[in-house]
């Protein structure tokens, strides 16, 4: 077996175990099922000194994700894989000591997808970690204060009662509310303290779905975000969508809440305000009527996702912690890259879909 074979699939060997799957190809899923490959090209190669590079990976969801597998070639040596300890979010990390330049790498993951839907019913019992972990404020998403006042405004003039209707409430009053701003860079950085402060609530989907999901918490309803990555075309509006190819600059984050019957719902008021600014659409446009009804409780799978994880520490310790790792990011020396910018950072992302 060649070295660089070896230690991929030995480095791969502690996150397997933790997730119990056979490595490649447990039994291919069936019923609406599609396969795609997501693959990052690295070449930093233009970087001196000491320096270390994370990748947000693929992880298995609920039951519209399956990650099928995982590799990587060619910069090998100081590769590894890894799990924050909070969240759980897989991590891919590369470190270089300084004596040699980076050369490129290429790390690709084949998933299997399907659109998700909110389903009347029992779910399983929802796991009491995840309801008291996503309870919790982080650095940017405080549950007292302004936020707390303002789910229990939006709540009186409700009349809302069970958690579904509450969190219908809190979704209504952010698509009436919020706006798309184009010039925001990236995703957002989701500081919702800041944006009900100052009365500016245009952002990106960092940012107004982290404005649900820190209502949603003020108020009692487990929720989290979901950081991952469009993929492939939509079959609702196009600029939901991204054709396969490069998808550097197509990160996309997601929302849901937990439901004592139902289990996590999936959410994505952002993309409402995307299609009314990108579309050029009034939220009474009759196709926008029916994007917001469908997508409390909907998420087209033509997106990839990552993880949870909100201001967190990356596993081996980045410089500071992160608001969320969704771009590929990199520290060498005082220099930082965050993916935002694909043309500048030496990352780029591809996607192809598999028959």
């Amino acid at each position: 077996m060649k070295r660089r074979t070896l230690l991929r699939h030995a480095t791969l060997a502690p996150l397997l175990l933790a997730t119990g799957r056979a490595w490649p190809g447990a039994a291919e899923p069936s019923g609406g099922w599609r396969r795609f490959e997501l693959v990052y090209h690295v070449d930093l190669s233009s970087l001196e000194g000491p320096g270390r590079l994370w990748l947000p990976l693929p992880q298995d969801a609920g039951e519209y994700q399956r990650v099928r597998e995982l590799r990587w070639e060619g910069d090998v040596d100081g590769a590894a894989l890894s799990r924050d300890p909070v969240y759980a979010a897989p991590v891919f990390s590369m470190a270089w000591d300084g004596s040699r330049a980076p050369r490129p790498l290429v790390v690709s993951a084949q998933i299997a997808l399907r659109d998700r839907s909110l389903t009347d019913g029992s779910a399983p019992p929802p796991s009491p970690d995840d309801a008291r972990r996503y309870l919790q404020a982080t650095a940017h998403m405080p549950v007292d204060g302004i936020v707390a006042t303002t789910a229990e405004t939006i709540l009186a003039n409700s009349g809302a009662r069970d958690d579904l209707a509450r969190a219908r409430a809190i979704y209504e009053w952010i698509v009436d509310n919020t706006f798309r701003e184009p010039t925001v860079r990236g995703c957002g950085t989701g500081d919702i303290r800041s944006m009900l402060e100052t009365g500016n609530l245009g952002g990106k989907c960092a940012d107004i779905n982290s404005l649900f999901v820190g209502l949603a918490r003020a108020a009692g309803i487990p929720a989290r975000e979901v950081y991952g990555v469009r993929i492939g075309p939509s079959v609702q509006f196009p600029c939901l969508g991204k054709p396969a190819g490069d998808v550097s600059g197509a990160q996309h984050c997601r929302a849901e809440f937990l439901d004592p019957r139902r289990g996590w719902v999936p959410v994505d008021p952002a993309d409402v305000r995307k299609v009314v600014l990108e579309e050029g659409l009034s939220l009474e446009d009759r196709r926008v009527r029916t994007l917001r009804e469908r997508l409390f409780g909907y998420w087209e799978m033509n997106w990839v996702a990552f993880n949870h994880a909100r201001d967190f520490e990356l596993v081996p310790p980045a410089r500071t912690p992160l608001p969320y790792l969704m771009y590929p990011y990199a520290e060498f020396g005082e220099r930082v890259l965050d993916g935002r910018d694909p043309a500048e950072s030496g990352f780029r992302i591809h996607s192809r879909a598999l028959a």
